[in-house]
Order: C-alpha cells, then structure tokens, then sequence
C-alpha cells in the first residue's frame, strides 16, 4: 500500500482562478448508484492540443515557478496537488497510453476530499485523455478529458463517471459513495477541475515555447508562469 502523504504547504498563487460559474456544469445520478460530472470548460486560449498532449506526457518533469523550480503537477494546482508519480510506464515507455499514474491531492485543500488513486491511461492523443480504475477488471471509475481546436484557443470538455453499471457491482459502488466519493465531493470536484484546467492558459503556452526553442525548458523563468499585473488575484504573493 502507497504511504500517505501529507498536504504541503501551498505554492505561491500566481495567477487568477476561474470561478465555477465560468463553466457550465452537470451532476447526474444513475441506477445503482453510479455518478457522472461533466465540464464544459470555458475556451482556453493561447492553448492548442498538442500544448496538452504535451502537457501530460511530460507531467512527471519540473519547470519554473515563482523564483524556484517546482514539480509541475504541483503548479498545474499550486493549492489542492499534492503529489503525481509513474506508477508504470507505459510499453513503450514514458507517460504515454498503457502507463499507470498516481495521482494524490486534497480538494480544496479538504482532507475530507483527498484522492490517492492509481489509473490507468487508456487513451492519450491530441483528442484528449482518459483515466480509468478497475477492480477485478470491471470499470469503476473514468475521467476523460477531450479537446478540439478553435480559432487560437481551445475547447476542453472534462467528464467524471463513478461507478460500475455491472449489478454485481453495486455493492462496490454503494461503498465507493458513502466511504470515498463522501457528501460534498462532487462540487469540490468540479470546482478543483474548472481551475486546474482554467491554469493552463497562464502556465502552458510559455512552458511549451520555451521548450520548443531550447528543447527543454530553459533556466529563465517564461513570461507566463509570473504573475499576470492585470489578472492576478489580490493578495497574491
């Protein structure tokens, strides 16, 4: 069993969140007690697919972030992450499709809310990526996020199912709802979510470039992991 990590402290937060209002947001409930959440991002602009392909292929590798280098996942949430790991690589190697990622983080900083889990990527391509946990080899849980490119931004649409559809199931997932997935998780969810992916559009671009010009990402600091003058929440270190 994985050791429990604690909640670090929070990185300094650079740049604005998006509120939930931002998105427009679903929660359904099924038969035998299974869940789906679904999020129709607001356009990420700046942002191209294969900025995110990318993204979460390189997710396991540090960049800079407010005067220091820091773990990436760290940053894509500099509040609620905790910790991302490859658990196993893909078959060709890598954070590719086959892989295993740990994924560990508190929502809203919520020990209430905290997920440590183990998911397999069943897809990863310029279309997006899907996450999924089996038990027994049955599906209890996906998270799949999928992008399309419009004109200098992108749309970004995220969807969580909780749950088998199998009757034998039930009773897992009877337990996943009133042990895991707890009372208020959903809307954590969603709100972790919209500013998670709402912070692609402040980190990613310079990130990439950077990385397009020198092949790696340069000692500087992009433009665009500082804080932005006219966005940046008040407050804001």
């Amino acid at each position: 069993m994985a050791r429990r990590l604690p909640l670090p402290d929070p990185l300094p937060l650079l740049h604005p969140l998006r509120p939930v209002s931002s998105a427009t947001t679903t929660i359904e409930e099924f038969p035998g007690r299974r869940l789906r959440l679904t999020i129709d991002h607001e356009p990420l602009e700046g942002v191209t697919p294969d900025m995110l392909l990318w993204w979460f292929s390189h997710i396991g590798d540090t960049m800079p972030y407010a005067g220091a280098i820091r773990q990436r996942y760290r940053v894509w949430h500099p509040l609620d992450h905790i910790h991302w790991a490859l658990a196993r690589e893909a078959p060709d190697g890598g954070a590719a499709e086959g892989a295993r990622f740990r994924i560990v983080e508190a929502m809203g900083r919520d020990e209430r809310f905290r997920v440590d889990t183990i998911d397999r990527v069943e897809k990863l391509d310029r279309t997006g990526i899907r996450l999924v946990m089996r038990i027994a080899g049955a599906q209890f849980f996906q998270l799949e996020h999928t992008w399309s490119e419009g004109r200098g931004r992108t749309h970004y649409v995220s969807v969580l199912d909780l749950g088998s559809r199998s009757r034998l199931g039930r009773p897992i997932n009877a337990y996943l709802r009133s042990k895991v997935w707890v009372e208020g998780m959903s809307q954590a969810w969603l709100k972790h979510n919209i500013e998670e992916v709402g912070l692609f559009e402040h980190i990613l671009p310079g990130l990439y470039r950077a990385s397009a010009l020198a092949g790696r990402v340069g000692a500087a600091e992009p433009a665009l992991s500082r804080p932005s003058e006219r966005n940046a929440p008040k407050g804001t270190p």
